[in-house]
């Protein structure tokens, strides 16, 4: 059997419950991504994006059904692991950029928080990203409690990703206001393994937002 074909149709059974492999794949290498990030290694990069293009089938379950339970498809959630693999692409090139510039006598990235002309045209970008999220879901078929949390995983998941990017330290508190909302989406809909990744990232978010604040208050005193 090819590896392609074991990840397709590979499914662990809990009870009544049927989850794909790569869902459990998926979410061990989006973890595994994190720390790394939080580390500020350039492999962060591509494994997230390996992560990432497991979940994408994932959540559009009705395109790549594995099982008689997969019929639905979470546009916000599919478009966050296909947005997530565009934005990682933009951050592992720029780390990958100021790493073969400094080579190793300078980390990947430089923690900061944002500035105040960054934050004029962040803001109104975010609140616009989702307005026309939302409207897009909604034109796809989404409906509901859901379309609202959805559409906010997908804004927010792209706001912490280019935050990483940037090195602004504020893109951590962004995954917490991700994963309160995440956990239960996740285990509302069936998708196990992934609401316990959003519970499992709530420790080493906040772990690697002291880490990045406290690298920050370093290079700034060093400075």
């Amino acid at each position: 059997m090819s590896i392609i074909k074991w990840l397709f149709e590979t499914n662990i059974n809990f009870g009544s419950k049927s989850i794909a492999i790569r869902e459990i794949i998926g979410g061990t290498l989006g973890l595994t991504s994190a720390i790394l990030g939080a580390r500020r290694k350039v492999s962060a990069w591509p494994i997230g994006i390996l992560g990432d293009a497991l979940l994408f089938t994932v959540f559009l379950g009705a395109v790549f059904a594995y099982n008689n339970d997969q019929n639905s498809n979470f546009y916000g959630q599919a478009g966050r692991n296909l947005l997530l693999i565009i934005v990682s692409t933009y951050g592992w090139v720029r780390w990958s950029r100021n790493r073969r510039q400094f080579g190793n006598s300078k980390p990947a990235v430089s923690p900061r928080w944002t500035t105040t002309s960054e934050k004029k045209y962040l803001i109104p970008a975010i609140v616009l990203f989702y307005l026309v999220a939302y409207q897009l879901f909604k034109a796809l078929g989404e409906s509901g409690t859901w379309l609202l949390v959805d559409t906010w995983i997908f804004t927010g998941t792209a706001l912490a990703t280019y935050g990483m990017s940037r090195g602004y330290v504020e893109f951590w508190l962004v995954w917490v206001a991700v994963d309160a909302v995440g956990v239960p989406f996740a285990f509302a809909n069936g998708y196990y393994p992934t609401g316990t990744l959003y519970a499992i990232y709530l420790p080493f978010v906040l772990w690697g937002f002291w880490s990045w604040l406290r690298i920050y208050k370093n290079e700034k005193a060093t400075v």
